[in-house]
């Protein structure tokens, strides 16, 4: 098989052809099921056409390594880590590219308990092991079968809300042609079940791998209008937007305005600490004065963690924290096994509206008059370390703070930012906040 190139820090992720094919893939389910000893493990697909010869290659992979092949089929990255877990078996792999290019496809990978898998934890092995080829055929094929877990993954994310408190309310859902639809319908009828009354306007709902509509990444601001748009015509008092496999999920308010990530962090804080008050919570080092400010003012416990899901997720498991999130629009519950949800964050939310009678836009309202912040801003630039030096001897004499945990943070009196290193591009990248001053925040980024 020779080097691959297709994996990264956690995960798989390649140009389809010569970085990620048919023969690397069953090369790589093979080595999985050696590496992690694997008895049986589950796979699932993201609706993208390469998906389906990928995830056949997988199987016949893990099958030759001698283990028993489950297959949820269509599904969200998160409907993998909850079949892991639920069905108690070995592992978890799922075919997804997300939100890359149409020319690209990946493959994430858990162990047992939906673990996330890092070099230290079997990566490394499962790398080596692929690019011999695998490693040895098993004495015995393992058996295959195709299982519908959609149901039981449903009644799990509701029975993590107070459903009493879910208001009657008008949603508007914008599944980007990914695979967030059938898992979303699925969701809302078994609340419908429950008499929770929502009124659903569903755009670009049906998976699609050839995204008409473009690849689903409504992070970027030019993707942002057309939710926003569909929220004010259809009058919603909430607008949902995922990515393509549905790991995150991103909100608008009833005005159609986009919220940033790290108010949606400091919204699920709230909405933990109303019904667990003392509770930890895990955040990110890049913006976190709004987040701090109101696990203070609700008497729970600030836990700060490295950027990234390994950090998080073990952050979390650490300090039992009931919810770690980053402003990238990654939300990771214990109750899910610690992983990553973009349902479980949607109810939450609408449940926080239902029992603070507020609507979205009063509730973000005052966290952005507290501390606006700038958003990522990148910087792409030759020698990012030489100009991250820089920076900090301009600042640091005067900072009251200083973090390393993830770059360097420097906080002031009435204002701090981060500035960090791209992992994957050249790229410096700056986020500055401030406590209620939004002149200041102007003046500071520039």
């Amino acid at each position: 098989m020779g080097m691959l190139t297709c994996f990264k820090a956690y995960d798989i992720r390649g140009k389809l052809g010569d970085e990620l094919n048919a023969d690397i893939a069953l090369a790589v389910g093979r080595a999985f099921a050696n590496a992690m000893e694997a008895k049986a493990v589950v796979v699932g697909r993201d609706c993208r056409e390469s998906s389906v010869e990928l995830i056949s290659a997988i199987t016949d992979g893990l099958r030759q390594g001698g283990a028993d092949v489950i297959d949820i089929g269509l599904c969200g990255t998160e409907e993998v880590y909850f079949a892991t877990d639920h069905l108690g078996v070995d592992g978890g792999m799922m075919v997804t590219a997300s939100h890359n290019p149409i020319d690209y496809n990946g493959i994430k990978m858990v162990s047992a308990g939906a673990r996330p898998i890092s070099a230290e934890t079997g990566l490394a092995d499962i790398k080596s092991l692929a690019e011999a080829g695998g490693g040895p055929l098993s004495g015995r094929t393992g058996e295959y079968s195709a299982v519908n877990i959609r149901d039981d993954y449903a009644a799990h994310v509701v029975s993590l809300v107070d459903v009493e408190a879910l208001r009657p309310m008008r949603l508007l859902s914008n599944a980007g042609n990914g695979v967030a639809g059938p898992a979303f319908d699925a969701i809302l009828s078994l609340l419908e079940t429950r008499g929770v009354l929502l009124d659903v306007t569903r755009l670009h709902h049906a998976p699609d791998g050839s995204f008409p509509n473009g690849i689903p990444n409504p992070l970027l601001p030019e993707n942002q209008p057309v939710t926003a748009n569909a929220v004010r015509e259809a009058g919603a008092d909430i607008g949902i937007a995922w990515d393509g496999d549905f790991d995150r999920c991103f909100f608008f308010d009833e005005t159609g305005q986009f919220i940033d990530g790290e108010y949606v962090v400091g919204l699920l804080a709230a909405a933990f600490l109303g019904k667990s008050p003392g509770a930890k919570i895990v955040h990110d080092p890049r913006v976190v004065l709004n987040t701090r400010h109101i696990i203070a003012r609700m008497g729970g416990e600030a836990v700060q963690s490295r950027t990234g899901h390994a950090f998080l997720k073990a952050a979390m498991r650490n300090a039992d924290a009931v919810y770690g999130g980053e402003m990238s629009a990654h939300h990771y519950f214990r109750d899910f096994m610690y992983c990553d949800s973009g349902m479980i964050p949607w109810l939450l939310v609408a449940e926080h509206m239902g029992r603070t009678g507020q609507s979205l836009s009063a509730l973000v309202a005052e966290m952005r008059t507290s501390f606006p912040s700038s958003g990522e801003i990148n910087f792409r630039l030759p020698d990012p370390d030489k100009a991250a030096a820089e920076v900090e001897a301009a600042f640091a004499p005067d900072a009251i703070g200083i973090d390393r945990m993830d770059g360097v943070s420097l906080e002031f009196e009435t204002w701090r930012f981060n500035i960090r290193k791209s992992n994957t591009e050249p790229l410096l990248r700056l986020n500055v906040e401030t406590r209620g001053r939004t002149e200041l925040l102007e003046d500071k980024v520039a």
